[in-house]
Parts: C-alpha cells; sequence; structure tokens
C-alpha cells in the first residue's frame, strides 16, 4: 500500500501544469468538436457554470448532455466523480458528549443523539479516536441512464456502463486526495485543509469558490468522522422508510452567506439542502440525498432554472479494524432544466455503482505532502477574480 500513497502523492505533485476548474457538473466542451476537449481557463465550479455557458450560447443542451447512445466518460466523471459536500465542517474533534439540551429546540437534541447512536453503530468514540488517516480503494461504474426532453425519452441499458476504479487518501483534520478513472479518462481532487482543488485529463484546474467543503463521497459511509461532525449540526425533521430500514431523517440546510459565496456572475445558488437518513435498528447512515436550485439569468434577459439532486444508497456495512465501513453503494443523480417554456424543459439521469476492495487506516508514513495543492491553484484563484 505505500507504494500506492507514494504513485498518488507524484500525482499531486505532477498536476501543477495541467491545472483544472473545480466543478460539480459536466465539461463545458466535452460533446464538442468532434470529441476534441478544448482547454479552457475560465473559472467553472460546477454543473451551474456549466449551464451558464450553454444558456448563453443558446440552449443548445440536448445535443451536449447526450449526443449518442453512449455515456461520454467525461461527462459523467464532471457530475459524478468528486462532487463536494454542501457544507464545510472541522474534524478537529469528535462530538464527545451530547451538549445540554437546556434552549435547544427540541429537533437539533434529537438530532444529537442519532449521531451518537451512529458514533456508536459506527466503531465507538475510542476507536475513531485513534483513527490519524485512512486509505480507500474501490471499483465503479457510471452510465447516462436516461434523457428526456418534452418530446422525447432515451434511455440506456445498465450494459452500457463504464467501468473505473477510485482510490481516496484521508488524514484528519480535514485533509483528502481522491483519484478516479474510467475509460482512460481521469479526475483528481484534493484538500491541504485551507483549499480544494481538482484537475481532470482533460481541462486545466482550479480552487473551489466559497468554503472548504468536504468530499461527498466520503459521506458515503467511508468517514464516520466527518459524517458525524457535519450532521451533528442538522434537525431532526421526522421518521421515512427506506427499503426495509425505518429511518431518522436529518436536515441540514446552506447559510445564505456560504450560497452567495459560491455563487457567480449570473449564476445564483437559491437552495443546498442535505437530508441523511439513520436506522433506527442500526443507528447507521443508509441513504444520503442533497439537492440544489440554482438561477441562471440569460444574455437575452430570459430565466432558467437547474435543480440538481443527488440520491446515494449506502449499504454491506463491514467492520474494518473495528470500524464499521459501507462497501456498496448506488447513486443516481437527475439535472432537472426548466424556464418560462415548457417545451425547453429537459432532464438528465445518471447513475453509479460503486464497491469497496481495501480499507486501512494509520497508514504509516503517509506525510502532509500528498495533500499540497498544485502550485499553480494559486495563481488559478487570482486569475478566477479577474473574470467577473
Amino acid at each position: 500500500m505505500l507504494s500506492r500513497k507514494q504513485s498518488s502523492c507524484s500525482a499531486v505533485s505532477s498536476v501543477g501544469d495541467f491545472l483544472a476548474p473545480l466543478w460539480e457538473g459536466p465539461t463545458p466542451d466535452a460533446h464538442q468538436d468532434g470529441g476534441r476537449h478544448n482547454r479552457r481557463e475560465k473559472s467553472w465550479e460546477n454543473v451551474l457554470h456549466w449551464v451558464k455557458e450553454q444558456v448563453e450560447r443558446g440552449y443548445k443542451l440536448p445535443q451536449l448532455l447526450y449526443t449518442n447512445k453512449r455515456s461520454d466518460p467525461t461527462l459523467l466523471l464532471g457530475v459524478l466523480g468528486c462532487p463536494l459536500a454542501p457544507f464545510t465542517v472541522s474534524n478537529d474533534n469528535l462530538p464527545m458528549h451530547c451538549m445540554s439540551a437546556k434552549d435547544v429546540p427540541i429537533e437539533s437534541s434529537c438530532a444529537r443523539y442519532i449521531i451518537q447512536q451512529y458514533l456508536a453503530a459506527t466503531g465507538g468514540i475510542k476507536f475513531l479516536s485513534s483513527i490519524k488517516n485512512s486509505y480507500t480503494r474501490g471499483k465503479v461504474r457510471m452510465l447516462t441512464t436516461e434523457f428526456e426532453t418534452a418530446t422525447r425519452i432515451t434511455k440506456n441499458p445498465i450494459k452500457a456502463a463504464e467501468n473505473g476504479w477510485f482510490v481516496l487518501w484521508q488524514m484528519m483534520p480535514d485533509k483528502w486526495h481522491v483519484e478516479l478513472e474510467i475509460e482512460g479518462n481521469s479526475v483528481q481532487a484534493g484538500s491541504d485543509g485551507k483549499v480544494v482543488w481538482r484537475s481532470t485529463s482533460w481541462l486545466g484546474a482550479h480552487a473551489a469558490k466559497g468554503p472548504v467543503r468536504p468530499l461527498r463521497r466520503a459521506l458515503q459511509g467511508l468517514d464516520p468522522i466527518t459524517t458525524a461532525n457535519l450532521f451533528m449540526n442538522a434537525r431532526c425533521i421526522g421518521e421515512k422508510k427506506i427499503g426495509d430500514e425505518d429511518c431518522f431523517v436529518l436536515k441540514l440546510s446552506a447559510d445564505p452567506t456560504i450560497l452567495k459565496s459560491r455563487s457567480n456572475g449570473p449564476a445564483e445558488i437559491i437552495r443546498h439542502v442535505l437530508y441523511g437518513y439513520f436506522s433506527q435498528r442500526k443507528g447507521l447512515l443508509v441513504f444520503v440525498e442533497d439537492s440544489h436550485l440554482t438561477r441562471i439569468q440569460a444574455s437575452g434577459g430570459e430565466v432558467v432554472y437547474w435543480e440538481t439532486t443527488i440520491e446515494s444508497s449506502i449499504q454491506d456495512y463491514r467492520l474494518v479494524d473495528g470500524i464499521n465501513i459501507a462497501h456498496t453503494g448506488h447513486s443516481v443523480v437527475t439535472l432537472f432544466r426548466f424556464g418560462e417554456e415548457a417545451m425547453s424543459q429537459t432532464k438528465t439521469r445518471m447513475e453509479e455503482m460503486w464497491s469497496i476492495e481495501e480499507v486501512a487506516f494509520n497508514v504509516e508514513g503517509l506525510s502532509l505532502d500528498c495533500f499540497l495543492p498544485p502550485s499553480d491553484v494559486g495563481k488559478g484563484i487570482a486569475k478566477k477574480n479577474k473574470l467577473y
């Protein structure tokens, strides 16, 4: 495993000349010029900024999102590869004890109690507090399953899925590096606790806009510490059955200040919410859903809205060195575009199936250097500030 670590570190340091924007959506030029991809240095952060450019080009989204029956690997990686969680969180300490219920709304105190049960179910404070770093390796299958317009629906069979792999390194607190590849196309992203960056094999890269946020993939049963610290500030809004499991539902809503810091130009993020479904029987997180809505002001004055929803089922928890880690899961992403004209509505559905092959904790020799951002990221931030 140490050889893997060294390879991952070298990958981080070698992307300095190939920096790419950090976004959580499709790449702008992924479906143009016969499959050739133009390098861009504009600061795109997520699918919403990608959408803004397409809106300005005249709404030719159906051709861009779904040009052929086979899923485009770069489009899949842009959306599913390494999206970030909606909120910032600090992993300096675990929530050791339930806070006083005095002057705390019942929804918040219930959420804290549920998280204490989750901590116990995933290994307990003693084991979790001993984690200094972690390594996770897994397989993924991705595909665009459905594209819908006002006049037609196009579907892909599951056998058309693209196969790939990912490796995730984490170090406490708040440091991570992920690499994911499908069909020869790869994406890397990382955080040193101060800045989040991303690099793809087909574009340059930049740091993320707004506060530092954790990798969403870590919330999918791979990182109990980040999950607990994130949902400790949630509200319990009720109960819901997920499959055969009766679950408590915890909800987090992004602060307007955070949303404003992540908005860019004519793209305004209106809301971003995260729901966690915790099994009443097992105490484990079994389902995660996050959704954000953005308003895009087109150059011609027309307003377009995009709603992006990611739903992840989390399964097959197994003990690894005393820590309960999910080993399989399934994510479904829905990109819904709508506006003033009903005929302009489109809906794209993408799916990812993943399985974990190897997990290790407290890997000797893992250093801070593996989580440093490429040197050009700072230059990218300065350039980004001049663009809008």
